[in-house]
């Protein structure tokens, strides 16, 4: 049986510098999916032209707009991109041009050419699931996405604000902390 290989992790990304490229529908999809999760995410979307969708959602944040063809020279500085124009070549350039950097990259819809992939998300105040499909299936995600944002109570953030109240209480070793939270946390499931 094929096994997910992903190392799921949660980036801060209103400290690290993301370049959208491309200002239509998928670049649109992107980059809604990023500013859900991360609002104040630090985000340049350089793009020869911009659908109006996308004008108005980036005006909505703090989102930086470079009306002009890709070029190289849009990666200084960057931490993450993602490609999503609706020429292949580009898409590959730009894939070809962040391996060059080291930069980590994700070329919408084309997962061979992706570094990370972005997963469905469910979100309640400071909890965050992520779900991945390794590529398979967003569909899939998708799904999975309602149906825990359905059965995931509103009020979880305030049994995670309890916790963590909890846990800046208990003393003893990491070992005793850890199994002093394990009895007071097995009877939630």
């Amino acid at each position: 049986m094929e096994q997910n290989q992903l190392y799921p992790i949660f980036l801060k990304l209103n400290v690290l510098n993301v370049l959208i490229v491309g200002g239509g529908t998928v670049g649109l999809e992107k980059l809604s999916f990023l500013l859900k999760s991360s609002p104040n995410a630090t985000v340049l979307v350089v793009s020869k032209d911009f659908d109006e969708d996308f004008l108005r959602l980036a005006n909505k944040y703090q989102v930086s707009l470079l009306k002009a063809p890709y070029n190289k020279l849009a990666l200084k500085n960057k931490q993450l991109v993602i490609a999503a124009t609706n020429n292949i070549e580009i898409n590959k350039q730009i894939y070809a041009d962040c391996k060059a950097n080291n930069i980590i990259v994700n070329v919408a819809d084309t997962p061979s050419l992706c570094d990370f992939y972005l997963g469905g998300i469910v979100t309640k105040g400071n909890i965050k699931i992520a779900i991945s499909t390794n590529g398979k299936s967003p569909t899939l995600a998708k799904r999975l996405r309602q149906f825990l944002e359905d059965i995931i109570p509103e009020n979880i953030n305030e049994l995670a604000e309890n916790l963590n109240k909890f846990r800046k209480t208990i003393k003893g070793n990491f070992s005793d902390k850890v199994n002093q939270l394990n009895q007071l946390t097995e009877k939630l499931l």
